[in-house]
């Protein structure tokens, strides 16, 4: 799938064949359920975003509200991009150890899971991994990497 233009997830959903968009709105599911408190659902790059909004935290490098999960369905696969899980990161050395645990093949590259079917996935470890990391703390860590106090 090209890049959503779609201004809400209604209707990026909407533009999804119904198999694709029944995975895209399961795997939205299993976010949200996990998701702490403050982030926000919300249309940005393309994709569906859970974000820290710019009135909560306005110090982003890009001016952008500042990103912790995105969901999308690309022409190929699914991903679902977890910014806090970059390489040598505690986070995605947790995950690949949770993959790893489950007999499941992690395919990521930087921060960007990538998968064909929901059966690709160790869901529950998702799903904690989505859990763990409130605003407060992915704020702090996000300006220990830009060098920020």
């Amino acid at each position: 799938m090209a890049r959503s233009n779609a201004a809400t997830v209604e209707q990026y959903l909407a533009e999804l064949p119904p198999e694709r968009r029944a995975v895209v709105s399961k795997m939205r599911d299993l976010v949200k359920r996990n998701l702490p408190n403050g982030y926000t659902e919300t249309m940005n790059w393309g994709m569906i975003s859970y974000e820290i909004p710019l009135t909560r935290y306005p110090h982003t490098y890009n001016g952008q509200p500042l990103s912790y999960v995105a969901l999308a369905a690309q022409k190929n696969y699914y991903a679902l991009y977890l910014t806090s899980a970059y390489p040598g990161s505690e986070q995605g050395k947790e995950l690949a150890e949770a993959f790893n645990r489950a007999g499941k093949k992690l395919d990521m590259g930087k921060s960007c899971l990538r998968f064909k079917t929901l059966d690709d996935l160790p869901l529950d470890a998702v799903g904690r991994f989505v859990a763990s990391t409130p605003p407060d703390k992915w704020i702090a860590q996000y300006e220990a990497a830009r060098g920020k106090r």
